[in-house]
């Protein structure tokens, strides 16, 4: 009697040829034994074709699936039963056009994002690395190049020369030199690193943020697109100004803010998220941020052989995407010595808050970090004085259009783009635009959203509210 069925053992009673998937999912995994003859509890029951099969199976097994097995006949109380042993295989082995593979006691056939990993990998290949006929040098953004030279300068990972920026060709000579082309193709990673719109090559290279009152109430969201330096830093920023509150206190007459999750630990996690997710996967990175806690999901593959204690202890650097960690660590935004999580949960014990609690599934990593109940309790009191004080003074004051609204509505004809209003204004700091004209406009109700439920949608356009055409008409 056997003990149990594991990740390199299957037993069947009698033989059929549908189980060739299994012999398939052994040969795609890391081999294994299919054992004919033995029941679901273990027990040997006898295979009375026995002799038959022992002939048959090896020559079955190459003519389908291309592959040598062993094929061995064995005996258990004079009950015969066979153990068909199938090594692992380093190129992909399929059955009738589809895939399988062993994963634990059960059979997984391949579709999808998982197929597509799983026949690079036996290939030799990443997703990052495979290149992109439709990318060409004319889809390079000059802003992502500039702001990529300026953080390689900084970090003196690349030498002057190769930084130098004289003309068109200076361009093709970096991304060549960080390894992002192969014969006349750029790679998917050049996409990703320095396209404007890398959507439009990789659906869901977004990150999408949230703040939720419940696990199902959402209050308001943001979706950050653009390069992944862009995303990193734009993310960063939009989470500490907008999602985190931060609770003030004073050192001698220095404002010091403390927000619930450390700056480091922040920024480690969203650069982890974006260089080491699988991007055969159609989802943005999500952010949820609740009241006492963050959460950051991506679609993850651990390397073959690591557990959450693999990643959780000191290990040796394995990125999923190594093109893509390569920018990065040209550009001195990450390490090359696998310690990202280690810096996660050093920065959060530096600051003194709650350890993070990191959770893997089978392409799936959560990240959460709780909120300091002191910190939720400082945050409270605060936010119940402001409340006390706001009911309590609450002045009736109808705010003035700005000179730079006032600009902004005589210059808006029908219904205009971010990009098409800063043209016509002359404008070219995005965020100069936001804070004095865009922000300002919406909040005096003169100026609207025509996709008010995505503030960040690329089709977003603007156009005048009834009060905006009326003051505009008074005015004219």
């Amino acid at each position: 009697m056997f003990k149990q069925e594991s990740q390199h053992t299957e037993w069947k009673e009698t033989w059929r040829d549908d189980y060739l998937r299994w012999v398939c999912g052994f040969a795609n995994a890391q081999g294994g034994r299919l054992l004919l003859g033995v029941n679901d509890k273990g027990q040997v029951v006898g295979a009375p074709d026995a002799a038959k099969l022992l002939e048959d199976l090896p020559n079955k097994v190459r003519d389908l699936l291309g592959i040598v097995v062993d094929v061995n006949l064995h005996t258990e109380a004079d009950l015969p039963y066979l153990e068909v042993v199938v090594q692992a295989y380093p190129n992909p082995i399929s059955y009738r056009g589809h895939y399988y593979m062993r994963s634990g006691s059960t059979l997984q056939e391949l579709k999808g994002a998982a197929l597509d990993r799983f026949l690079l990998g036996r290939h030799g290949r990443t997703w990052d690395g495979v290149p992109l006929p439709q990318f060409s040098l004319d889809d390079v953004s000059a802003p992502a190049m500039a702001r990529f030279r300026q953080l390689a300068q900084r970090s003196g990972r690349l030498d002057a020369e190769t930084l130098a920026y004289t003309s068109a060709d200076s361009d093709a000579h970096l991304l060549d030199k960080l390894r992002l082309k192969e014969g006349a193709y750029f790679k998917r990673a050049t996409a990703l690193l320095f396209a404007a719109d890398p959507q439009r090559f990789v659906t869901g290279a977004f990150v999408k943020v949230g703040f939720f009152e419940s696990e199902t109430e959402l209050l308001y969201h943001d979706e950050v697109e653009g390069d992944l330096f862009h995303q990193v830093k734009n993310t960063l920023d939009l989470l500490l100004t907008k999602y985190l509150k931060a609770v003030i206190s004073y050192d001698g007459i220095v404002r010091v803010e403390t927000f619930p999750v450390p700056r480091a630990a922040l920024r480690e996690a969203l650069l982890n998220a974006l260089v080491h997710r699988d991007y055969a996967v159609a989802a943005p990175v999500q952010i949820r941020v609740y009241e006492d806690r963050l959460r950051m999901w991506n679609p993850a593959v651990l390397p073959e052989g690591w557990t959450l204690d693999t990643l959780l202890g000191a290990h040796s650097s394995s990125p999923y995407n190594p093109a893509i960690a390569n920018a990065f660590f040209r550009a001195g935004e990450i390490e090359a010595w696998g310690r990202g999580v280690e810096r996660i949960f050093a920065a959060c014990e530096a600051a003194g808050t709650p350890k993070p609690v990191l959770r893997y599934d089978p392409y799936d990593m959560w990240l959460e970090f709780p909120f300091d109940p002191a910190y939720l309790k400082v945050l409270r009191a605060g936010q119940g004085q402001t409340e006390q004080v706001e009911a309590q003074v609450t002045p009736e004051v109808t705010p003035e259009v700005t000179p730079e609204v006032v600009r902004m509505l005589k210059l808006l004809k029908g219904e205009m783009s971010r990009v098409e209003l800063m043209s016509a204004l002359g404008l070219k700091d995005e965020k100069h635009f936001r804070t004095h004209y865009q922000q300002v406009a919406l909040a005096l109700g003169v100026l609207e959203m025509t996709v008010p439920d995505k503030p960040n949608s690329r089709l977003q356009k603007y156009r005048l509210t009834q009060a905006g055409h009326g003051w505009v008409a008074g005015r004219g």
